[in-house]
């Protein structure tokens, strides 16, 4: 057994139990903000529930920068996973420690080979919302100047921004507000990018398919017509004619009206 197999099979083992602990986050994530009344002690859990996620995510780091054969090359390879680790540590902001659990979740999901693109892509424009959504609620609703106050204004906010369709009804006020509306365009503006990448290589890959059956079918019928050709030349210099082959009918007819 080699390190690399090693890290293959830590990647495949924790990948279900590492993505329970992202739904997990989520939902810690979101109680404190959709319940503005919840209690201290459902507040302290939530937030013992989301440094516990990224511990794992940062574990999980950790454990696959050991197990990799160069670890130098990996850390290079995966800086932005590196970034996600350091962040919270850094400035243990909540929202901060929103962002770098959704980049190790975005890191890790890439690494799974059974994951397509299209799934990915549905994925992260849901994880967007409605992180986006939250997050959005959690710095704006106290805001004096503030329009966005419930939980509706903030998926209204969201989807038009990701959208880049901008209303303008409700927009953010808050410096914080304002920082998390540019990532949310540039998060939207980017997935509109992949999907319709994605699109036009589906239909490129299915023209290029139809034109490569048709110069199939071109090829084999070239071949069928040289086949012919080939064999109406032998034909031909065994029977000493012109090439033509008479008709089975026609020849005996002649046969039959010939004079004895």
């Amino acid at each position: 057994m080699n390190e690399e197999s090693a890290q293959a099979r830590w990647e495949l083992r924790t990948q279900r139990p590492l993505l329970v602990l992202a739904v997990a986050f989520a939902l810690a994530y979101a109680v404190p903000i959709v319940d503005s009344g919840a209690g201290h002690t459902v507040t302290f859990t939530c937030t013992v529930v989301e440094w516990v996620v990224w511990g794992a995510f940062a574990t999980d780091y950790l454990v696959r920068l050991a197990l990799a054969p160069e670890r130098l090359s990996f850390v290079r390879g995966h800086w932005m996973d590196l970034c996600a680790v350091i962040l919270p540590i850094l400035q243990p902001l909540r929202l901060l420690r929103l962002v770098s659990t959704l980049m190790l979740v975005g890191r890790r999901a890439r690494m799974a080979s059974q994951i397509r693109l299209t799934t990915y892509v549905g994925g992260a424009v849901v994880g967007l919302l409605m992180f986006g959504s939250l997050a959005v609620l959690s710095v704006e609703r106290d805001s004096p100047n503030g329009n966005i106050k419930t939980l509706g204004d903030a998926v209204w906010w969201s989807f038009t921004t990701m959208t880049t369709v901008g209303y303008g009804d409700h927009a953010p006020t808050t410096g914080m507000g304002r920082v998390l509306a540019v990532g949310l365009m540039l998060s939207g503006i980017a997935l509109l990018g992949v999907v319709t990448a994605n699109i036009a290589a589906w239909f490129i890959a299915r023209f290029e398919k139809d034109d490569v059956e048709e110069r199939r079918q071109t090829a084999a019928i070239e071949a069928l017509t040289a086949e012919v050709q080939a064999l109406r030349a032998e034909v031909a210099a065994l029977t000493g004619g012109p090439g033509i082959v008479p008709h089975p009918l026609t020849a005996t007819g002649s046969e039959e009206h010939s004079p004895t």
